[in-house]
């Protein structure tokens, strides 16, 4: 794993809510290691560098909107020469309860609009790793809008952020490419 990106939308309106689960996790990882974000325009984003089990590991989070999370992505992957297979995106899930984060190698976008630009931005290449963090579904395709971008109430919240916590743990497994024990061990709790 060479690259971290944590899916979400820009602003204090967003903070924290259900979209920006992916954000939340990344910035978790950051915290983590005690490193900040700096803003880094030519790659649409806040872009920092961590060092675990002695991989050196570059985070992101775009600037963009989810939308559009390719143009944060694409670039920074082409700039230093990632490849798909070395990147973890972080997301929210909706078809997992909130509580659970699941990881997922390649795939569809699932109708997430912010891998699908991702997808696109990397050739339709879908070979990169997911990180699902869950936030269950509001019941109806309606309200899945309104739904992702508000915040969960506080008791879902806590669930949310217990499952960004799990997912931490297994972030060394991640960086030496141990897929399938980081899988095991996050799929176990």
């Amino acid at each position: 794993m060479k690259l971290v990106v944590g899916l979400g939308n820009p602003g204090p309106q967003y903070e924290h809510t259900r979209h920006n689960a992916g954000a939340d996790f990344v910035t978790s990882l950051a915290e983590h290691h005690g490193t900040r974000f700096k803003k880094e325009n030519k790659f649409s984003g806040e872009t920092a560098r961590i060092t675990l089990n002695g991989q050196d590991i570059r985070l992101l989070r775009p600037l963009t909107y989810m939308n559009l999370s390719g143009q944060a992505l694409g670039p920074m992957a082409k700039f230093y020469n990632i490849p798909p297979e070395a990147i973890l995106v972080a997301h929210d899930e909706l078809d997992i309860e909130p509580g659970q984060a699941r990881l997922k190698i390649g795939g569809g976008h699932g109708g997430h609009n912010g891998l699908k630009d991702i997808i696109k931005a990397l050739g339709n290449n879908k070979n990169f790793a997911r990180l699902r963090i869950g936030v269950g579904h509001p019941g109806h395709a309606s309200e899945v809008v309104s739904y992702v971008l508000r915040r969960a109430p506080q008791s879902e919240q806590q669930l949310i952020e217990d499952s960004i916590k799990a997912a931490l743990q297994i972030a060394p497994e991640l960086a030496e490419g141990q897929w399938n024990k980081a899988m095991k061990a996050l799929h176990t709790k």
